[in-house]
């Protein structure tokens, strides 16, 4: 059996219809729910916050460490896998492997997301308990009203027709399908053999080419502000994930108009039925 901790956000929920397809028995507490009194199997601890991290700095903690360390040395599992991000490598590192080390500036309020994933990873891996952690790149999928950058841009390229920029057409970021995200998890969850695993789909794709494929697909006009950061993150190595489960994750340029086509359905944003 799989338990689905925060089976109602994004990624939890989609999990969830995978299991359903797959026919695996599965478990989804409420969050506030008593300690089960029972076995709960295979944990996937999806619970989290991300857009809104520095607006909720005390409900992203309890999310990420608190309510994570009451499963940890309460709850009755046979494994428990704690849903981290490829966000804590920073922005130094030419490319991303699990075995690399963080670094974090305790007075910076951005990095108040890094340090309580950290904190929540450092229990995980030293419980004394089977547990594991994957590490997620920015994850794309049916998720229109998101406010992360990627559905943010697709919805203003759509409804708006113009897309505006805060970061320079040189950034770039790894982006991965929130159905291979499903599977990897499940199969983590049930016969990883490794502590630390990254999900992404091992390669970055520049503003740039995101934007010029948005313009083919909506005809949006695309401004970069003039003040622009260049925000580079590390290519994340998924070698672990490829040979261990034969991952290969789908290109998001390619499902781009997929996505796009999400946003112009009748009822377009908000219809996620």
């Amino acid at each position: 059996m799989i338990t689905v901790l925060g089976a109602t956000g994004f990624i939890g929920a989609n999990i969830v219809r995978r299991l359903l397809r797959l026919a695996i028995p599965h478990y989804t507490p409420a969050r506030d729910e008593p300690v089960p009194r029972k076995n709960c199997g295979h944990i996937i601890y999806c619970i989290g916050l991300t857009s809104d991290f520095r607006s909720r700095p005390f409900d992203t903690v309890q999310a990420h460490v608190c309510k994570l360390m009451q499963v940890l040395r309460d709850w009755e599992f046979d494994s428990l896998l704690y849903l981290s991000s490829t966000r804590l490598y920073g922005h130094e590192l030419t490319q991303a492997k699990e075995e690399d080390t963080f670094r974090f500036d305790t007075s910076n309020a951005s990095d108040l997301y890094n340090l309580s994933k950290a904190m929540g990873e450092s229990i995980t891996l030293s419980c004394g308990r089977k547990a594991r952690v994957a590490r997620l790149s920015n994850v794309y999928g049916k998720d229109l009203n998101s406010e992360n950058f990627l559905p943010s841009v697709i919805r203003d390229a759509v409804t708006h027709g113009k897309v505006i920029l805060r970061t320079t057409a040189d950034s770039a970021k790894d982006y991965v399908n929130v159905d291979a995200v499903a599977q990897g998890l499940i199969d983590i969850a049930t016969h990883g053999t490794q502590r630390i695993y990254n999900i992404g789909s091992g390669v970055n794709v520049s503003n740039r080419e995101l934007m010029e494929r948005l313009n083919r697909l909506t005809g949006c006009q695309i401004e970069f502000l003039p003040n622009a950061q260049k925000i580079d993150f590390p290519v994340i190595n998924i070698d672990r994930m490829r040979a261990e489960f034969g991952f290969q994750p789908s290109d998001l340029l390619s499902d781009l108009k997929g996505l796009v086509d999400l946003y112009r359905r009748p009822g377009g944003v908000g219809d996620q039925d």
